[in-house]
Order: structure tokens, then sequence, then C-alpha cells
């Protein structure tokens, strides 16, 4: 079954090999999707999206530069003609307590987690609008919900809940154009940014606290992010899926 056949689809931050931005883009792509992979490397995205098969496409986009995220899209309209999804995955994390976070660490990661989010989806709203359709899909995470305490810092904790906020004002304004916004937030997941930065005790800690008793993959969220993309989901609009193995229930 092919969920999105015939669907053109971007997927930010995506070049990364063991990232969630992959797993979602090959997701996408097994299931008939043509993809737009965007990372700040050209050469990176271009060969994440060749490692996906023909067709699909590697831009160089800086999700915090609004003119580079008018530009992506407008490149990608003038080859596609359309945009049918957006995965706002671009993001970054640091593991700093609250008096640790500097100017600069507050600006760095708001601005790629919700200010990237932000413009991007900007930038295919006219597009979705005009098409009377479009799933846009925000990466939030579950240290917004819980008040960190897994890896990212307070800063980070405030970006991915300013994520859900953006998340369901977008999802109402844009609901009467038949555009759909929706959020995941993952719980503890296996990909490079959590990888070798976690003691065997922390790591130890942190699965005690998930009743499934294992860490998430990148194919977890993937599989999220599919739903929501899809079809399937054609009457979700401002939600929040929680994919973090029951270490979060309320």
């Amino acid at each position: 079954m092919s969920l999105l056949s015939g669907k053109f689809a971007i997927v930010t931050g995506a070049a990364s090999p063991r990232g969630l931005g992959k797993a979602t883009a090959r997701a996408f792509a097994d299931h008939g999707a043509t993809v737009a992979i965007l990372d700040l490397d050209e050469g990176n995205a271009k060969a994440a999206a060749a490692d996906l098969g023909d067709g699909h496409v590697g831009i160089a986009c800086n999700v915090t530069d609004k003119a580079a995220c008018e530009a992506a899209a407008a490149q990608l309209l003038d080859t596609w003609g359309r945009i049918d999804v957006l995965v706002n995955n671009a993001g970054i994390t640091q593991p700093l307590k609250i008096m640790e976070i500097e100017p600069g660490n507050y600006d760095a990661v708001l601005d790629v987690n919700l200010r990237g989010t932000l413009y991007m989806t900007q930038a295919c709203i006219p597009a979705m609008r005009k098409q009377k359709a479009g799933s846009v899909v925000n990466l939030s995470s579950v240290s917004a919900q819980r008040g960190g305490g897994i890896f990212g810092g307070p800063h980070y904790s405030a970006a991915k809940a300013g994520v859900l906020g953006l998340t369901k004002a977008m999802a109402r304004e844009l609901a009467p154009d038949q555009v759909r916004v929706n959020a995941i937030c993952p719980g503890f997941i296996d990909t490079d940014i959590t990888a070798g930065k976690l003691t065997d005790e922390m790591r130890a800690q942190v699965l005690a606290g998930i009743p499934m008793g294992r860490a998430g993959t990148a194919s977890d969220v993937a599989g999220c992010a599919l739903f929501l993309a899809s079809d399937l989901s054609a009457y979700c609009t401002g939600t929040e899926v929680d994919v973090n193995g029951g270490s979060l229930i309320h």
C-alpha cells in the first residue's frame, strides 16, 4: 500500500544518516512520495537524496534564513508544481543547565527549532492554500511536555514547547484551507544527537523510566510522520502525537 503515491514532500534537516529526518524521508520515498531533503550542506543533502533513489532532490537551506526557505520552496514549486507535505525536522539541542544558558545558546536553539519551523512553513503555505491541500508535520519533543530532564536544556524545552503552540495556532488558522498541521513528540530515541553523549548509568536511568523498556528508533518516529503526512490522518489537525514508549502518559 503506497500511502503517498504521487505526493511531493519536503523534509528539513534530513541529511544525517541515522537521524529522524532521513528515516522519515526514506519512509516517504518507500510509500511513493518524491522527496526534497533540505540541509545546511548542499553536498550532504544531495547525497542523502540520491541515497533514496532517482528523482529525489537535495537542497542547501538554512531554515533560520527566511529568504533561503522561500528560495527553496520556489525552486521546488518550479520543478514539482506543488508541495503536499512539509516535515519541519531541522533542530539542534544542547545539554545545558539553566544558569549555563548564554545569549548565544538561547539564540541558536530557539532559532533553528522554532523560528526555522515558522519560516519554512510560511514558505510552503501559499502553495498549500492554493491547492487546498497540505500536511505540515512539526517535530516537538517529550521534553516540552515533561519539562526537560532527558538531554536538552531548558531552552530546548522552551523551543519545543513553542513548536506545540505554533502547531496548534497554525492548524486553527489553516484548517479552512484544508491544510493540516500536527506535531510529533518523540521520547528517548537512538540517534546521532544522543549517541555517545550519555553514560551507561544515565542511559539505564532513562530506560528505567520507559514502560516499554527500550529506546525508540528513528523508524518509530518516521512511521508516525508517515501517518500524519498521509490521508490516514485526514481529520487530524492541531494534534500532538506522543512517540515515547509510555515514558509520559498523560
